[in-house]
């Protein structure tokens, strides 16, 4: 005989003959998923798109406006996707009439992430040499840490080109990188896909 006193709550039996009530166990539906139609990160990555077109465009108006000396700038349809020009003044090693281009793509993230540029040969736009750099491979890929870790947003597409044309114009070594057919030959196609070392900040 079983003593309830000290038990509100009697062992039933395990009969099959009692059914046992079970509820239907579904996954709920995420709340956001709920309110919104479209899902949360594409809109997050709409606004960042939209942010990166509004600062980008900000960037070329000011570049307009401002004086410009040793560049110029080339528009595409591509509001992701500029060209520019450099000359460089004083500097022999760098002939004043000649010319490099640079090609700069502007990514999603920007400007928390940096732009991803190097130097081309145009012949129709009459480029037809890399500039000879102790950091410029003979690809175009530029081994600088203003296009990896030393970027923040508070740099602009301008700074960056003025940066290159610095170091082209306090140069007074005409030589490529240490190992620079080896690297051409094996160099990935978006130079920010390299994994540079940074050791240099002299030349």
């Amino acid at each position: 005989m079983n003593d309830l006193s000290n038990d509100s709550t009697p062992n039933l039996p395990n009969s099959p003959s009692t059914p046992v009530a079970r509820s239907k166990s579904t996954s709920p539906k995420p709340l956001l998923d709920s309110i919104f139609s479209t899902p949360l990160k594409s809109i997050a990555k709409s606004f960042q798109r939209m942010s990166m077109k509004t600062r980008v465009l900000k960037e070329l108006k000011t570049m307009e406006a401002a004086p410009k000396e040793g560049f110029d700038i080339e528009l595409t349809d591509n509001l992701c996707l500029l060209y520019a020009d450099i000359t460089v003044a004083n500097n022999p090693l760098y002939p004043a009439d000649e010319k490099y281009r640079l090609k700069i793509m502007i990514p999603e993230e920007y400007p928390f992430t940096n732009p991803v540029c190097h130097f081309i040969l145009d012949p129709s736009a009459n480029v037809t040499k890399i500039p000879m750099h102790p950091h410029i491979y003979s690809n175009g890929h530029i081994c600088l840490d203003l296009l990896g870790p030393a970027w923040t947003p508070a740099y602009t597409i301008m700074s960056l080109i003025v940066a290159i044309q610095s170091i082209l114009a306090s140069n007074d070594t005409s030589e490529r990188p240490e190992g620079d057919e080896n690297y051409v030959q094996r160099a990935p196609k978006d130079p920010s896909k390299t994994r540079w070392v940074y050791h240099d900040d002299n030349v």
